[in-house]
């Protein structure tokens, strides 16, 4: 029967060693005290990823007007790649590294939530920034800051071609003839926050869409905001009507949106499904709603909610663990640790962790949609999938672990009290500990979260 230490390692961590005893009363004292991993394992804000992303953009353009300067655009664009490949590790780093895990796998379901993508090869450094400047700072916080953090995001306002949306009868729409973009709005009303199905129309899109001209990312700048490109006038989005000078009436409206009854039980739902079951328990869901508007969207108190529910501690495992977390499960039962990561060379570090994750099915930050990645263990449990798995599991430990330790030992490592009967007599008749190690991490017991 599995324990409660390490069912907490496995469903709101990643994975075994873990490092203090798990209750809910701990896991928030963590997550309410000091970001010790963001201090161990820095990471790249908008602050640090624009200049080399202006330096980029000015290579490129005079690298139009003449051919001979293309080395310099080269070298400007892998200058972004190899930062925004820092960032990653760095992000991976504090996986390894955290004592219970669960604010990195918040980090990880908020940056999913609020999915965005590079559109181009100076844009690399943007969804890393956004985690950093938008994300990590609001998870124990208020929703309504992390959705203006994150839907005013250079990071965002790119993905979701904001910057081609332009008020019809704006001094540019008018003079230029350009129109609206409705991308922003409509994930921002279906997504980030009502949730598919909610009781919204097209108009209110529509009038979300104007309300938002004017917002854009700028490859020199960052975030701008354009009076000449809004839609004068108010806008009444769900009833609400609002007006105003520059970002004012968009931040009052991203508020209000955070603060209704629709986006609170879309919240507290996706949560239940990612960190509990695919089908939670409806009990547990109405309860994190519940914490979600009696707070006002104070998150501590929905992820409060989810860890007092019995139903969040079920002992059986019925979600998939998704590649990122098969992989950084594995790196920490083999003792990997942060600053190990992130001095492994590069083409290692795209053997043995990036690469893998594509062939499993998870292109680490490039998500199929706007969705971002999905949760349903169906989409992960492939046979392709699978075969990407069994293939790290029998070829990358011995790569790094020299030598290989004991299968049965791995086992009780990697997997604590979650091994059953079968797998342990299987692992400890392996023909060699190659096998055994692989047959330990290839395991639906490990595979299961």
């Amino acid at each position: 029967m599995i324990d409660t230490p390490t069912l907490a390692a496995f469903r709101f961590g990643y994975g075994l060693p873990y490092a203090n005893s798990p209750s809910p009363k701990a896991m928030l004292a963590a997550l309410a005290g000091p970001d010790d991993m963001a201090v161990h394992h820095p990471t790249m804000g908008l602050v640090e990823a624009l200049p080399l992303m202006a330096r980029a953009f000015e290579a490129r353009k005079m690298a139009r007007k003449d051919k001979m300067l293309g080395d310099k655009y080269k070298s400007a664009i892998r200058a972004v790649t190899l930062a925004a490949e820092a960032d990653i590790r760095a992000q991976f780093a504090r996986a390894l590294d955290a004592q219970d895990g669960f604010r990195e796998r918040l980090v990880a379901f908020w940056a999913d939530h609020f999915t965005t993508k590079a559109r181009s090869a100076m844009e690399r450094g943007l969804p890393g920034a956004m985690i950093h400047d938008a994300i990590r700072p609001h998870i124990s916080g208020r929703f309504a800051d992390m959705l203006i953090a994150a839907t005013l995001h250079p990071a965002m306002l790119s993905f979701l071609d904001q910057s081609a949306s332009t008020g019809p009868n704006s001094p540019v729409g008018q003079r230029r003839k350009r129109g609206l973009n409705e991308n922003l709005a409509r994930e921002l009303l279906e997504l980030h926050s009502l949730g598919v199905g909610a009781n919204y129309s097209q108009t209110d899109v529509r009038q979300m869409a104007l309300l938002l001209t004017g917002l854009e990312s700028n490859p020199l700048k960052g975030f701008q905001f354009h009076a000449n490109r809004a839609e004068p006038g108010a806008e009444v989005v769900l009833g609400m009507p609002y007006g105003g000078e520059g970002i004012a009436p968009i931040k009052a409206a991203l508020t209000d949106l955070a603060q209704r009854p629709e986006t609170a039980a879309h919240i507290a739902n996706k949560l239940a499904v990612h960190f509990v079951a695919d089908q939670p328990n409806p009990e547990l869901v109405v309860a994190m709603t519940r914490a979600y508007l009696d707070s006002g969207g104070d998150l501590q108190k929905v992820y409060a909610a989810m860890l007092d529910h019995p139903a969040a501690w079920a002992p059986e495992r019925v979600k998939a663990r998704q590649p990122v977390e098969f992989v950084l499960a594995a790196l920490r039962a083999f003792g990997m640790t942060g600053p190990a990561l992130r001095r492994m060379g590069r083409g290692q570090f795209l053997r043995i962790v990036l690469r893998p994750m594509r062939l499993m099915g998870q292109e680490w930050q490039q998500p199929i949609g706007p969705n971002g990645w999905p949760e349903d263990a169906a989409a992960w449990i492939t046979p392709q999938g699978l075969g990407a798995r069994i293939t790290w599991a029998m070829e990358v430990p011995g790569r790094l672990m020299t030598p290989m330790p004991d299968p049965a030992g791995f086992a009780r490592t990697a997997l604590g009290t979650a091994a059953d009967e079968r797998l342990r007599w299987a692992v400890a008749r392996a023909e060699s500990k190659r096998e055994g190690v692989g047959l330990v991490l290839a395991s639906p017991a490990f595979n299961r979260r």
